[in-house]
C-alpha cells in the first residue's frame, strides 16, 4: 500500500467534522460505547505485549478472532503504520503507548487511536531504519489469534561483533592452584561456548504449580554460567538472548555456526505431566530416533516452541537449508556424547539424575551439523520440591558451576583444535 507522504502530515486523516463528532474518543484515546451502523460488529483487542531487545523488538496483538490489517512504512522520520480493521479502541489499546520502554532499540514512541469507524491506527515511531516482518499467527496453546509485528534493525546485528564487544582481550596464563585440572592439558587457545536459555518472550514455556516459568529459570541459569565461563582463562561465551524475548530455534543453532562456536550448550527446565517427576538429565541429538518414549515426547515439546513463540513462517532464512541438517558427521556426535557424559556427572553431585546416562532425541536446537551440542534439562519445575530449589539464587549458582565443571572436564580430555582466525579473534 503506497500513498504520498504529504498526505500524512495528520497520522491519523482525522477531519475537523471528525474531531467534533468524536472528540470523547480520540482525545480521551477510549470508546466507551460502540457506535451504530460500520461499528457495531467490531471487536475489541484482547491483549498487548510488547518484548524488546537489541535483535529485534516484538509488538504482539491478541484477539478472539483473526484480525484484520494493513501496513506501510514512512520516512523522515521513520515511521511503521498499522491500521487494524474491524476494531475499536478499546482500554487494552490505550494502555500500548505506556509499554514503551525508554531503553527500547528500535521503537521511541508508539501512538494509537480511532481512525475511522471499525478501524484503530497504530503509528509506531522509530529509532532507525527497519526492516518489519509483520503477520498473523492461529491459536494455540494460551493464546488466541496474534497478529505480530517484528521490528528488525535495517542492519543486522552480528553475533560475531556482539562476542567481541561483550568480551575484553584476554592476555591471562594458564589456570593455577585449585582452579587447575590435575594431570589434565591446558586450554591453549580461545574457545567459545555459546549458551541458549530456552524459551522466551511469548513462549514461557513449563510452568511450575508455584507460578514459575521456565524462560526466566533458564536465562537466571545461563547468566551465571555465562559469567563463570568469561572469567576463565581461554573461554568466553556468548548468550542465544540475554532477555525476555523469543528467538526461533534455527537462529539459535545460527547464532553458533556464525561466531564458529566450539560448543553449543541449551539450558531448559523439565515438565511432565506427573508431578512426581524428578531429577537432572542431559540429551543429544539422535540419528536414529529417540532413545525412550520420555525423550520423544520431551524433544516434540521443546520443538513446538516455535509454534507458541510464533515464527513467520513467510520469510525462508538462507542460512535454514544449511543449519538444520541431520547430525551426519559421526565425529561431532561422539564429541556430544563426550560433552554430555562429564556435564552429566557433574549434575549428579547437586541433584539426583532422572536418568543415569545420556539420553536421545531429535532436538531441532541441536542440529549444528559441526558443533558439539547438548540440551541440559536441569530439574523438573512441574516437581514442587524441585520448582522451588530452581528459583533459589545459591541452588542455581550450584547448578551452573556444575555445568561449568562438566565443560572444563570435556575439554581437560578432549583439547580444542586449532581453528580458523576469524574463531581466534579477541585472544
Amino acid at each position: 500500500m503506497s500513498r504520498p507522504p504529504e498526505k500524512f502530515a495528520d497520522e491519523f486523516s482525522v477531519s475537523r467534522r471528525a474531531v467534533l463528532k468524536f472528540a470523547a474518543a480520540t482525545l480521551t484515546l477510549a470508546v466507551s460505547k460502540v457506535g451504530a451502523g460500520a461499528t457495531a460488529n467490531a471487536a475489541g483487542i484482547l491483549g498487548v505485549r510488547v518484548w524488546p531487545a537489541r535483535d529485534y523488538t516484538r509488538v504482539a496483538l491478541e484477539q478472539d478472532q483473526p484480525i484484520r490489517f494493513t501496513h506501510y512504512l514512512l520516512k523522515d522520520p521513520e515511521r511503521l503504520v498499522v491500521d487494524l480493521e474491524g476494531v475499536e479502541f478499546n482500554t487494552v489499546l490505550q494502555s500500548l503507548p505506556g509499554k514503551i520502554a525508554e531503553a527500547d532499540p528500535n521503537i521511541k514512541l508508539i501512538r494509537a487511536g480511532r481512525n475511522r469507524p471499525g478501524v484503530v491506527r497504530l503509528v509506531i515511531e522509530l529509532k532507525g531504519e527497519v526492516k518489519p516482518q509483520v503477520f498473523t499467527l492461529k491459536p494455540i496453546g494460551d493464546y488466541g489469534h496474534r497478529l505480530v509485528l517484528d521490528l528488525y534493525p535495517a542492519q543486522e546485528i552480528d553475533p560475531l561483533m556482539a562476542l567481541l564487544e561483550q568480551n575484553e582481550v584476554k592476555i591471562e596464563g594458564p589456570p593455577t592452584g585449585k582452579d587447575k585440572p590435575a594431570d589434565k592439558p591446558e586450554i591453549t587457545r580461545m574457545v567459545t561456548v555459546v549458551l541458549d536459555p530456552g524459551h522466551g518472550g511469548e513462549d514461557p514455556g513449563a510452568v511450575g504449580r508455584g507460578g514459575s516459568k521456565e524462560k526466566e529459570v533458564t536465562l537466571s541459569i545461563a547468566r551465571r554460567l555465562k559469567e563463570k565461563i568469561d572469567a576463565q582463562p581461554n573461554m568466553r561465551s556468548l548468550l542465544t538472548r540475554d532477555g525476555d524475548y523469543f528467538i526461533p530455534l534455527h537462529q539459535r543453532v545460527g547464532k553458533a555456526r556464525r561466531v564458529q562456536a566450539d560448543l553449543f550448550v541449551s539450558v531448559h527446565a523439565d515438565a511432565f505431566i506427573k508431578p512426581t517427576a524428578r531429577g537432572s538429565s542431559v540429551f543429544v541429538l539422535s540419528e536414529n530416533g529417540a532413545s525412550s518414549s520420555a525423550a520423544r515426547w520431551l524433544a516434540n515439546k521443546e520443538n513446538a516452541a516455535d509454534l507458541i513463540g510464533g515464527v513467520n513462517i513467510g520469510v525462508k532464512d538462507p542460512h535454514l537449508a544449511r543449519t538444520l541438517l541431520d547430525l551426519s558427521q559421526t565425529a561431532t556426535l561422539s564429541d556430544s556424547l563426550k560433552l554430555g557424559k562429564a556435564v552429566l556427572g557433574e549434575l549428579g553431585g547437586i541433584n539426583a539424575l532422572h536418568k543415569g546416562h545420556v539420553e536421545q532425541a531429535s532436538f531441532a536446537v541441536l542440529k549444528a551439523p559441526d558443533i558439539p551440542s547438548i540440551l541440559i534439562e536441569t530439574a523438573f519445575i512441574s516437581n514442587p520440591e524441585e520448582e522451588k530449589r530452581l528459583t533459589d539464587d545459591a541452588y542455581q549458582d550450584k547448578m551452573a558451576e556444575a555445568i561449568l565443571r562438566g565443560i572444563r572436564g570435556y575439554f581437560a580430555r578432549n583439547p580444542p583444535l586449532a581453528k580458523s582466525r576469524l574463531a581466534s579473534l579477541g585472544q
